[in-house]
Protein backbone atom coordinates (compact mmCIF):
# COMPACT_ATOMS: atom_id res chain seq x y z
CA UNK A 1 0.00 0.00 0.00
CA UNK A 2 1.53 3.24 -0.88
CA UNK A 3 2.12 5.97 1.84
CA UNK A 4 -1.14 7.86 0.18
CA UNK A 5 -3.60 5.18 0.66
CA UNK A 6 -1.88 4.96 4.25
CA UNK A 7 -2.83 8.45 4.75
CA UNK A 8 -5.85 8.14 3.40
CA UNK A 9 -6.89 4.80 5.49
CA UNK A 10 -5.38 6.35 8.99
CA UNK A 11 -7.58 9.69 7.95
CA UNK A 12 -10.36 8.10 7.55
CA UNK A 13 -10.15 5.78 10.86
CA UNK A 14 -9.41 8.79 12.77
CA UNK A 15 -12.39 10.91 11.40
CA UNK A 16 -14.77 8.00 11.63
CA UNK A 17 -14.03 7.13 15.15
CA UNK A 18 -14.12 10.91 16.19
CA UNK A 19 -17.36 11.95 14.55
CA UNK A 20 -18.89 8.45 15.69
CA UNK A 21 -18.14 9.93 19.85
CA UNK A 22 -19.25 12.94 19.07
CA UNK A 23 -22.47 11.31 17.81
CA UNK A 24 -22.92 9.44 20.78
CA UNK A 25 -21.76 12.47 23.30
CA UNK A 26 -24.46 14.34 21.17
CA UNK A 27 -26.97 11.93 22.25
CA UNK A 28 -26.26 11.08 26.19
CA UNK A 29 -26.23 15.21 26.14
CA UNK A 30 -29.83 14.55 25.25
CA UNK A 31 -30.78 11.81 27.27
CA UNK A 32 -29.35 13.40 29.86
CA UNK A 33 -31.02 16.89 29.58
CA UNK A 34 -34.57 15.81 28.88
CA UNK A 35 -34.38 13.75 31.64
CA UNK A 36 -33.12 16.36 34.03
CA UNK A 37 -36.02 18.50 32.79
CA UNK A 38 -38.91 15.53 32.81
CA UNK A 39 -40.53 16.60 36.02
CA UNK A 40 -41.40 20.15 35.17
CA UNK A 41 -42.92 21.49 32.72
CA UNK A 42 -41.15 24.81 31.25
CA UNK A 43 -43.21 27.72 32.57
CA UNK A 44 -43.78 29.40 29.30
CA UNK A 45 -45.79 26.19 28.34
CA UNK A 46 -47.54 25.65 31.91
CA UNK A 47 -50.96 26.91 31.44
CA UNK A 48 -51.61 24.91 28.17
CA UNK A 49 -49.51 21.42 28.29
CA UNK A 50 -49.77 19.16 31.42
CA UNK A 51 -46.91 17.52 33.19
CA UNK A 52 -48.14 14.15 32.07
CA UNK A 53 -47.99 15.11 28.27
CA UNK A 54 -44.37 16.87 29.43
CA UNK A 55 -43.18 13.62 30.84
CA UNK A 56 -44.29 11.40 27.55
CA UNK A 57 -42.34 13.54 25.14
CA UNK A 58 -39.16 13.06 27.52
CA UNK A 59 -39.85 9.63 27.53
CA UNK A 60 -40.65 9.28 23.95
CA UNK A 61 -37.22 11.34 23.16
CA UNK A 62 -35.37 9.35 25.39
CA UNK A 63 -36.47 6.03 24.15
CA UNK A 64 -36.05 7.17 20.17
CA UNK A 65 -32.55 8.71 21.09
CA UNK A 66 -30.69 5.78 23.03
CA UNK A 67 -32.25 3.22 19.95
CA UNK A 68 -30.15 5.80 17.62
CA UNK A 69 -26.80 5.70 20.05
CA UNK A 70 -26.75 1.84 19.34
CA UNK A 71 -27.59 2.48 15.43
CA UNK A 72 -24.78 5.15 15.09
CA UNK A 73 -22.35 2.64 16.68
CA UNK A 74 -23.67 -0.44 14.62
CA UNK A 75 -23.63 1.71 11.28
CA UNK A 76 -20.24 2.84 12.14
CA UNK A 77 -18.67 -0.75 12.61
CA UNK A 78 -20.78 -1.35 8.91
CA UNK A 79 -18.87 1.22 7.91
CA UNK A 80 -15.60 0.27 8.58
CA UNK A 81 -16.24 -3.13 7.52
CA UNK A 82 -17.43 -2.00 3.76
CA UNK A 83 -14.22 0.15 3.72
CA UNK A 84 -10.82 -0.58 5.98
CA UNK A 85 -12.31 -4.28 6.55
CA UNK A 86 -12.50 -5.13 3.04
CA UNK A 87 -16.71 -5.72 2.60
CA UNK A 88 -16.65 -3.94 -0.07
CA UNK A 89 -14.35 -6.03 -1.74
CA UNK A 90 -16.04 -9.14 -0.96
CA UNK A 91 -19.27 -7.51 -2.23
CA UNK A 92 -17.50 -7.03 -5.52
CA UNK A 93 -15.53 -10.26 -5.57
CA UNK A 94 -18.71 -12.00 -4.97
CA UNK A 95 -20.44 -11.52 -8.10
CA UNK A 96 -16.76 -11.71 -9.86
CA UNK A 97 -17.01 -15.66 -10.86
CA UNK A 98 -20.42 -15.37 -12.59
CA UNK A 99 -20.56 -11.95 -14.45
CA UNK A 100 -17.82 -9.82 -15.78
CA UNK A 101 -16.44 -7.44 -13.65
CA UNK A 102 -16.99 -4.12 -14.85
CA UNK A 103 -20.24 -5.24 -16.65
CA UNK A 104 -23.64 -3.23 -15.80
CA UNK A 105 -24.74 -6.38 -14.42
CA UNK A 106 -21.99 -6.59 -12.46
CA UNK A 107 -22.33 -3.54 -11.25
CA UNK A 108 -25.91 -3.32 -10.50
CA UNK A 109 -25.42 -6.81 -8.82
CA UNK A 110 -22.29 -5.21 -6.54
CA UNK A 111 -24.10 -2.16 -5.34
CA UNK A 112 -27.54 -3.80 -5.14
CA UNK A 113 -25.52 -6.09 -2.69
CA UNK A 114 -24.14 -3.39 -0.73
CA UNK A 115 -27.72 -1.58 -0.83
CA UNK A 116 -29.19 -5.22 0.68
CA UNK A 117 -26.30 -4.94 3.56
CA UNK A 118 -27.06 -1.79 4.76
CA UNK A 119 -30.89 -2.38 4.62
CA UNK A 120 -30.26 -5.88 7.03
CA UNK A 121 -28.35 -4.15 8.94
CA UNK A 122 -30.98 -1.20 9.61
CA UNK A 123 -33.95 -3.13 10.01
CA UNK A 124 -34.07 -4.45 13.11
CA UNK A 125 -33.96 -0.06 14.43
CA UNK A 126 -36.53 0.04 11.85
CA UNK A 127 -38.75 -2.60 13.49
CA UNK A 128 -37.67 -1.44 17.11
CA UNK A 129 -38.84 2.55 16.51
CA UNK A 130 -41.94 1.44 14.35
CA UNK A 131 -43.40 -2.27 16.48
CA UNK A 132 -42.21 -1.05 19.66
CA UNK A 133 -41.40 2.79 20.62
CA UNK A 134 -44.02 4.58 18.32
CA UNK A 135 -46.47 1.80 19.46
CA UNK A 136 -45.42 1.95 23.30
CA UNK A 137 -46.27 6.07 23.25
CA UNK A 138 -49.61 5.13 20.87
CA UNK A 139 -48.25 6.83 17.64
CA UNK A 140 -47.96 3.27 15.16
CA UNK A 141 -50.72 2.55 13.35
CA UNK A 142 -49.03 0.06 10.88
CA UNK A 143 -49.48 -3.22 11.08
CA UNK A 144 -47.08 -5.99 9.72
CA UNK A 145 -48.87 -6.94 6.60
CA UNK A 146 -48.67 -2.79 5.81
CA UNK A 147 -44.85 -2.73 6.69
CA UNK A 148 -44.26 -5.68 4.30
CA UNK A 149 -46.49 -4.15 1.73
CA UNK A 150 -44.35 -1.31 1.88
CA UNK A 151 -41.37 -2.90 1.38
CA UNK A 152 -42.21 -4.93 -1.70
CA UNK A 153 -43.68 -1.33 -3.26
CA UNK A 154 -40.68 0.58 -2.06
CA UNK A 155 -38.22 -2.51 -3.63
CA UNK A 156 -40.32 -2.79 -6.71
CA UNK A 157 -39.46 1.46 -7.27
CA UNK A 158 -36.00 0.52 -6.43
CA UNK A 159 -35.46 -2.07 -9.07
CA UNK A 160 -37.83 -0.21 -12.04
CA UNK A 161 -36.50 3.21 -11.75
CA UNK A 162 -33.01 3.25 -9.44
CA UNK A 163 -31.69 0.35 -11.35
CA UNK A 164 -32.11 2.10 -14.69
CA UNK A 165 -31.20 5.71 -13.42
CA UNK A 166 -27.87 3.85 -11.77
CA UNK A 167 -27.07 2.11 -14.84
CA UNK A 168 -27.05 5.75 -17.06
CA UNK A 169 -25.26 7.43 -14.19
CA UNK A 170 -22.54 4.42 -14.94
CA UNK A 171 -22.32 4.85 -18.46
CA UNK A 172 -22.37 8.63 -18.24
CA UNK A 173 -19.68 7.73 -16.18
CA UNK A 174 -17.72 5.84 -18.65
CA UNK A 175 -18.26 7.23 -21.63
CA UNK A 176 -17.99 10.43 -20.93
CA UNK A 177 -14.43 11.41 -20.73
CA UNK A 178 -12.92 13.86 -17.83
CA UNK A 179 -15.80 16.04 -16.99
CA UNK A 180 -18.30 12.98 -16.89
CA UNK A 181 -19.31 14.39 -13.38
CA UNK A 182 -20.60 17.54 -15.09
CA UNK A 183 -22.73 15.47 -17.29
CA UNK A 184 -23.90 13.21 -14.74
CA UNK A 185 -24.87 16.15 -12.35
CA UNK A 186 -27.05 17.65 -15.05
CA UNK A 187 -28.74 14.01 -15.87
CA UNK A 188 -29.25 13.95 -12.15
CA UNK A 189 -30.91 17.33 -12.04
CA UNK A 190 -32.96 16.74 -14.15
CA UNK A 191 -33.89 13.42 -12.53
CA UNK A 192 -35.06 15.20 -9.18
CA UNK A 193 -37.12 17.78 -11.21
CA UNK A 194 -38.92 14.94 -12.95
CA UNK A 195 -39.53 13.02 -9.64
CA UNK A 196 -40.76 16.54 -8.09
CA UNK A 197 -43.34 16.66 -11.15
CA UNK A 198 -44.69 13.12 -10.89
CA UNK A 199 -44.18 12.26 -7.93
CA UNK A 200 -47.50 13.15 -6.12
CA UNK A 201 -50.10 12.05 -8.84
CA UNK A 202 -47.72 8.94 -9.40
CA UNK A 203 -45.95 7.35 -6.91
CA UNK A 204 -47.19 9.07 -3.59
CA UNK A 205 -51.12 7.25 -3.82
CA UNK A 206 -48.69 3.80 -4.17
CA UNK A 207 -48.27 4.54 -0.61
CA UNK A 208 -52.02 6.65 0.59
CA UNK A 209 -55.10 7.32 -0.41
CA UNK A 210 -55.63 11.11 -1.22
CA UNK A 211 -59.15 12.60 -1.15
CA UNK A 212 -60.17 15.84 -2.02
CA UNK A 213 -60.71 18.16 1.27
CA UNK A 214 -64.29 17.74 1.18
CA UNK A 215 -65.26 20.31 4.23
CA UNK A 216 -66.97 23.05 2.51
CA UNK A 217 -66.27 25.50 5.14
CA UNK A 218 -62.50 24.82 5.44
CA UNK A 219 -62.04 24.57 1.73
CA UNK A 220 -63.45 28.02 1.68
CA UNK A 221 -60.93 29.23 4.25
CA UNK A 222 -58.15 27.68 2.37
CA UNK A 223 -59.07 28.85 -0.64
CA UNK A 224 -59.14 32.54 0.47
CA UNK A 225 -55.57 32.34 2.28
CA UNK A 226 -53.82 31.25 -1.12
CA UNK A 227 -55.55 33.62 -3.00
CA UNK A 228 -54.31 36.32 -0.52
CA UNK A 229 -50.56 34.33 -0.82
CA UNK A 230 -51.03 34.37 -4.57
CA UNK A 231 -50.48 30.49 -4.39
CA UNK A 232 -52.29 28.14 -7.47
CA UNK A 233 -52.82 24.59 -6.60
CA UNK A 234 -53.84 21.88 -8.45
CA UNK A 235 -55.71 20.58 -5.62
CA UNK A 236 -56.63 20.15 -2.03
CA UNK A 237 -56.14 16.74 -0.21
CA UNK A 238 -56.34 14.92 2.50
CA UNK A 239 -53.83 12.24 3.54
CA UNK A 240 -54.65 8.99 5.47
CA UNK A 241 -51.51 9.37 7.51
CA UNK A 242 -53.67 7.60 10.06
CA UNK A 243 -53.19 4.25 8.65
CA UNK A 244 -49.45 4.43 9.30
CA UNK A 245 -48.47 6.95 12.27
CA UNK A 246 -51.11 9.05 14.75
CA UNK A 247 -48.43 12.14 13.87
CA UNK A 248 -49.63 15.17 11.92
CA UNK A 249 -48.54 17.54 9.12
CA UNK A 250 -49.00 19.25 6.26
CA UNK A 251 -47.45 20.18 3.10
CA UNK A 252 -47.57 21.39 -0.53
CA UNK A 253 -45.60 19.21 -3.21
CA UNK A 254 -44.84 19.39 -6.44
CA UNK A 255 -43.65 22.50 -8.86
CA UNK A 256 -45.40 24.16 -11.47
CA UNK A 257 -49.16 23.55 -12.40
CA UNK A 258 -48.91 20.15 -10.42
CA UNK A 259 -48.22 22.06 -6.97
CA UNK A 260 -51.05 20.28 -4.35
CA UNK A 261 -51.40 20.99 -0.77
CA UNK A 262 -51.75 17.83 1.12
CA UNK A 263 -53.18 17.52 4.58
CA UNK A 264 -52.74 14.53 6.87
CA UNK A 265 -56.10 13.58 8.13
CA UNK A 266 -54.79 13.17 11.87
CA UNK A 267 -53.65 16.71 11.52
CA UNK A 268 -57.77 17.58 10.79
CA UNK A 269 -58.75 15.58 13.73
CA UNK A 270 -56.71 17.75 15.73
CA UNK A 271 -56.80 21.29 15.09
CA UNK A 272 -59.23 23.64 14.74
CA UNK A 273 -60.18 25.21 11.08
CA UNK A 274 -58.05 28.89 12.36
CA UNK A 275 -54.91 26.65 13.10
CA UNK A 276 -55.13 24.24 10.30
CA UNK A 277 -55.19 27.82 8.34
CA UNK A 278 -52.06 29.32 10.09
CA UNK A 279 -50.29 25.67 9.60
CA UNK A 280 -50.74 25.94 5.82
CA UNK A 281 -49.55 29.44 5.75
CA UNK A 282 -46.64 28.54 7.65
CA UNK A 283 -46.17 26.20 5.00
CA UNK A 284 -46.94 29.24 2.20
CA UNK A 285 -43.92 31.12 4.21
CA UNK A 286 -41.68 28.43 3.03
CA UNK A 287 -42.91 28.90 -0.80
CA UNK A 288 -43.51 32.57 -0.48
CA UNK A 289 -39.71 32.78 0.43
CA UNK A 290 -38.33 30.34 -2.03
CA UNK A 291 -36.87 28.04 0.70
CA UNK A 292 -37.17 25.23 -1.45
CA UNK A 293 -35.93 26.27 -4.72
CA UNK A 294 -32.99 27.85 -1.94
CA UNK A 295 -32.79 24.09 -0.54
CA UNK A 296 -32.28 22.83 -3.78
CA UNK A 297 -30.04 25.14 -5.08
CA UNK A 298 -27.58 24.19 -2.44
CA UNK A 299 -27.95 21.18 -3.01
CA UNK A 300 -27.39 21.59 -6.37
CA UNK A 301 -23.77 23.04 -5.60
CA UNK A 302 -23.08 20.13 -2.96
CA UNK A 303 -23.98 17.85 -5.34
CA UNK A 304 -21.72 19.10 -8.50
CA UNK A 305 -18.82 20.01 -5.75
CA UNK A 306 -18.85 16.14 -4.44
CA UNK A 307 -19.06 14.96 -7.79
CA UNK A 308 -16.05 16.86 -9.42
CA UNK A 309 -13.85 15.81 -6.23
CA UNK A 310 -15.09 12.52 -7.40
CA UNK A 311 -14.03 13.17 -10.83
CA UNK A 312 -10.56 13.80 -9.13
CA UNK A 313 -10.38 10.80 -6.65
CA UNK A 314 -11.61 8.26 -9.21
CA UNK A 315 -7.90 9.00 -11.09
CA UNK A 316 -5.89 8.30 -7.95
CA UNK A 317 -5.67 4.59 -7.03
CA UNK A 318 -4.62 5.34 -2.88
CA UNK A 319 -8.38 6.47 -3.03
CA UNK A 320 -9.50 2.63 -3.83
CA UNK A 321 -6.53 1.07 -1.64
CA UNK A 322 -7.04 3.52 0.97
CA UNK A 323 -10.40 2.79 1.25
CA UNK A 324 -9.92 -1.22 1.01
CA UNK A 325 -10.49 -1.91 -2.26
CA UNK A 326 -8.08 -2.99 -4.77
CA UNK A 327 -10.81 -3.22 -7.52
CA UNK A 328 -10.87 -0.14 -9.03
CA UNK A 329 -13.72 1.55 -11.14
CA UNK A 330 -16.31 3.20 -11.81
CA UNK A 331 -19.30 1.22 -9.84
CA UNK A 332 -16.54 0.97 -7.36
CA UNK A 333 -16.23 5.11 -6.76
CA UNK A 334 -19.37 5.27 -6.73
CA UNK A 335 -19.58 3.44 -3.93
CA UNK A 336 -16.51 4.08 -1.87
CA UNK A 337 -17.39 7.40 -2.31
CA UNK A 338 -20.83 7.17 -1.21
CA UNK A 339 -20.24 5.42 2.26
CA UNK A 340 -17.45 7.83 2.94
CA UNK A 341 -18.04 11.47 2.23
CA UNK A 342 -20.91 11.57 5.25
CA UNK A 343 -18.24 10.29 7.53
CA UNK A 344 -16.50 13.99 6.65
CA UNK A 345 -19.46 16.09 5.92
CA UNK A 346 -20.79 15.65 9.50
CA UNK A 347 -19.24 18.33 11.33
CA UNK A 348 -21.10 20.75 8.76
CA UNK A 349 -24.54 19.40 10.50
CA UNK A 350 -24.86 22.68 12.25
CA UNK A 351 -24.85 25.21 9.36
CA UNK A 352 -27.33 23.56 7.61
CA UNK A 353 -29.47 22.88 10.68
CA UNK A 354 -29.07 26.24 11.68
CA UNK A 355 -29.75 27.94 7.98
CA UNK A 356 -33.07 24.83 7.98
CA UNK A 357 -33.95 26.91 11.44
CA UNK A 358 -33.73 30.51 10.05
CA UNK A 359 -36.03 29.11 7.16
CA UNK A 360 -38.67 27.72 9.94
CA UNK A 361 -38.34 31.50 11.64
CA UNK A 362 -39.44 33.26 8.70
CA UNK A 363 -42.08 31.25 7.69
CA UNK A 364 -43.26 31.41 10.89
CA UNK A 365 -43.50 35.07 10.55
CA UNK A 366 -45.30 35.13 6.78
CA UNK A 367 -47.84 32.77 8.60
CA UNK A 368 -47.74 35.47 11.88
CA UNK A 369 -48.86 38.32 8.88
CA UNK A 370 -51.23 36.07 7.34
CA UNK A 371 -53.54 34.62 9.49
CA UNK A 372 -53.62 35.33 13.72
CA UNK A 373 -50.79 34.89 14.97
CA UNK A 374 -52.43 33.87 18.29
CA UNK A 375 -53.45 30.60 16.26
CA UNK A 376 -50.36 29.80 14.87
CA UNK A 377 -49.19 29.41 18.47
CA UNK A 378 -52.23 27.28 19.86
CA UNK A 379 -51.65 25.13 16.57
CA UNK A 380 -47.79 24.70 17.52
CA UNK A 381 -48.23 23.83 21.09
CA UNK A 382 -50.76 21.30 19.97
CA UNK A 383 -48.73 19.54 17.37
CA UNK A 384 -45.80 19.48 19.94
CA UNK A 385 -47.75 17.90 22.90
CA UNK A 386 -49.72 15.72 20.28
CA UNK A 387 -46.25 14.67 18.58
CA UNK A 388 -44.71 14.27 21.98
CA UNK A 389 -42.00 16.90 20.95
CA UNK A 390 -39.43 17.37 23.36
CA UNK A 391 -39.84 21.08 24.91
CA UNK A 392 -35.95 20.76 26.78
CA UNK A 393 -34.04 19.84 23.76
CA UNK A 394 -30.35 19.73 24.72
CA UNK A 395 -29.27 23.17 22.96
CA UNK A 396 -25.84 21.33 21.17
CA UNK A 397 -27.82 18.44 20.11
CA UNK A 398 -30.42 20.52 18.62
CA UNK A 399 -28.46 22.66 17.28
CA UNK A 400 -26.39 19.31 15.55
CA UNK A 401 -30.02 17.41 15.10
CA UNK A 402 -32.72 19.64 14.25
CA UNK A 403 -34.44 21.06 11.47
CA UNK A 404 -37.34 23.09 13.55
CA UNK A 405 -36.06 25.43 16.12
CA UNK A 406 -36.88 24.06 19.62
CA UNK A 407 -40.95 24.66 20.96
CA UNK A 408 -39.87 27.36 23.42
CA UNK A 409 -37.84 29.30 20.98
CA UNK A 410 -39.61 29.27 18.10
CA UNK A 411 -43.05 30.55 20.34
CA UNK A 412 -40.91 33.34 21.62
CA UNK A 413 -40.05 34.23 18.31
CA UNK A 414 -43.46 34.88 17.58
CA UNK A 415 -44.49 36.24 20.65
CA UNK A 416 -41.96 38.94 20.37
CA UNK A 417 -42.50 39.72 16.57
CA UNK A 418 -45.96 40.95 17.89
CA UNK A 419 -44.88 43.45 20.18
CA UNK A 420 -42.21 44.80 17.40
CA UNK A 421 -43.34 48.33 15.49
CA UNK A 422 -45.14 46.82 12.02
CA UNK A 423 -42.37 48.00 10.20
CA UNK A 424 -39.69 45.84 11.58
CA UNK A 425 -42.51 42.95 11.43
CA UNK A 426 -42.88 43.23 8.13
CA UNK A 427 -39.16 42.69 7.64
CA UNK A 428 -38.58 39.76 9.73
Amino acid sequence: MSSAASNLSAVFIAVLAATTLMRIWLGLRQVEHVSRHRETVPAAFREVIELAAHQKAADYTVARVRLGLLDVAVSALLVAWFTIGGGLQWAFDLWSGVLHPGGYAHALAFIGTVSAIGFVAGLPFVLWRTFVIEERFGFNKMTPALFVADLLKETLLALLIGAPVLAAVLWLMAHMGSLWWLYVWLFWLGFNLLVLLIYPSFIAPLFNKFSPLSDDSLRQRVEALLARCGFRASGLFVMDGSKRSAHGNAYFTGFGAAKRIVFFDTLLAKLSALEIEAVLAHELGHYKHHHVWQRLGAMGLASLAFLALLGYLIERPWFFHGLGMTSEGTASALVLFMIAIPVFVFPLSPLMSGWSRKHEFQADAYAARQTRREDLVTALVKLYRDNASTLTPDPLYSAFRDSHPPAAARIAHLQAAATQPAALVAHA
